[in-house]
């Protein structure tokens, strides 16, 4: 296990012959091979399941199973959809991103729609005649002319969403899954209501089976990828943490540490920086304010660099002048909680065990109950995914999980303290990704 617990603090992947530096592989690389695979273990559980195909809406997976990277904005925005068959691929979308798609997503016919998601589908689904522009297949749905492929009188789609039906299924039934996580209840009505009128053979039934442990390893490509987002992260902390001074608002040293993941390289953040003094550290999840950092209190950040579609995610809390007693004594707990939580992932543990070993540390010292938290989550393309290491999650750690180890001790009315590090599931236990330590945590003021 790298010795993340040695006195280096602020010894970054920069400074190491042999860190890793930030990763280009979507543009070295043919990032094709692996979408190729990951596509292939989806047909697998498509397979499994009885399905036809397979409807993805998240942006998180259209990226990863596409490489089409278009994301969607509000929640009743959306940058397309995959459809995805034991033989065929479809991206749709519409032209705001057509030439995008067209690029990026080399291994999928792109169909481009004007009128919406439910009203087209069914003509996206149904489609068969193509145009070629560029490289890939573009189909504009509003002009394709709709074939009567077995000579039944229906508007059959084998060959395209429609694929051949399995021996051992009904033949006039077609078993499409939606991704429902992303999936508006609106939205779903629309699409229930125009399939149930057009296209009455298909039953709808939900993907989450088939899709929810798609991204929980990550491969070697994406293990590069968390750690040169990482490096980004806590290469702009070192310089953030010269920079603090008495009377910086949280909102301003928030903004200097994503301006400074942006410079360093960082294509954006993974979420909006948490930067918190005092009592609003005491707040997990607090938003900056225009709160004046002071001496002797604690300043907890959260934070982590977006770097080819990958995040990271670390904590760090700093005190400005001499800790006081409870500050130090809480730190010490945390790190203790940390290293034995770390020094005990495996694969084959529960998650669920890991979230003890930690809580109990800290639970069994004066801080009992001051852990309020789940110690930690999985992260790649999105910054929360499976596995979750927490009491409610009996996944058992598999080599290639990356997950974080979190533990946090917050007072009411004083503050908190939260020390976060990424951690890669190996054969041989865990690696401990950062390069940041703790030791280095008082500012002179």
């Amino acid at each position: 296990m790298q010795d993340i617990y040695q006195k280096n603090s602020d010894k970054t992947n920069s400074d190491r012959t042999d860190a890793p530096r930030r990763s280009d592989f979507y543009h070295t690389q043919n990032p094709h091979a692996s979408i190729k695979r990951r596509i292939d273990i989806l047909r697998q559980g498509i397979k499994k399941n009885n399905l036809d195909a397979v409807i993805i809406f998240s942006d998180e997976n259209r990226r990863y199973l596409s490489g089409f990277t278009g994301e969607d904005g509000n929640y009743d925005e959306s940058a397309g959809f995959l459809v995805i068959t034991p033989k065929d691929l479809i991206l749709a979308t519409d032209s705001r991103y057509k030439l995008q798609a067209l690029s990026e997503a080399r291994l999928y016919s792109v169909f481009c729609y004007e009128k919406g998601i439910a009203s087209e589908l069914p003509g996206i689904l149904k489609s068969s005649e193509s145009r070629k522009e560029g490289n890939n297949t573009v189909k504009d749905v509003n002009s394709v002319p709709k074939k009567d492929i077995n000579g039944t009188g229906k508007k059959d789609i084998n060959g395209t969403a429609y694929p051949a039906k399995q021996s051992d299924r009904r033949s006039d039934r077609y078993k499409i899954a939606l991704e429902t996580s992303r999936l508006t209840f609106d939205l779903y009505s629309k699409i229930k209501k125009t399939i149930d009128d057009k296209c009455p053979e298909i039953d709808l039934v939900p993907a989450d089976e088939t899709l929810k442990n798609l991204r929980i390893t990550k491969d070697t490509k994406e293990i590069e990828a968390i750690k040169a987002s990482l490096e980004i992260a806590e290469n702009a902390f070192v310089k953030l943490k010269s920079q603090i001074h008495p009377g910086m608002t949280e909102k301003e040293a928030a903004w200097l540490l994503e301006k400074l993941i942006r410079e360093n390289g960082g294509d954006g953040l993974s979420f909006p920086v948490i930067a918190a003094s005092g009592p609003n550290s005491a707040l997990p999840h607090a938003i900056p304010e225009q709160r004046r950092f002071k001496k002797n209190e604690p300043l907890l950040f959260d934070f982590g660099a977006k770097l080819n579609g990958y995040c990271s995610d670390i904590s760090r809390t700093l005190v400005a002048g001499e800790p006081d007693e409870r500050f130090k004594e809480a730190y010490e707990t945390l790190f203790d909680a940390q290293k034995k939580a770390v020094e005990a992932i495996r694969p084959g543990i529960k998650c669920s065990d890991i979230d003890r070993i930690a809580r109990e540390h800290i639970d069994n010292s004066k801080f009992n109950g001051k852990f309020n938290h789940a110690l930690g989550h999985g992260v790649g393309i999105a910054i929360h995914e499976p596995p979750r290491l927490s009491r409610l999650d009996d996944t058992l750690l598999e080599v290639g999980m990356v997950v974080t180890v979190e533990p946090g001790i917050y007072i009411p009315e004083w503050g908190g303290i939260r020390l976060e590090n990424m951690i890669r599931v190996t054969e041989n236990g865990a690696e401990v990704l950062n390069s940041l330590g703790y030791d280095d945590y008082i500012l002179s003021f």
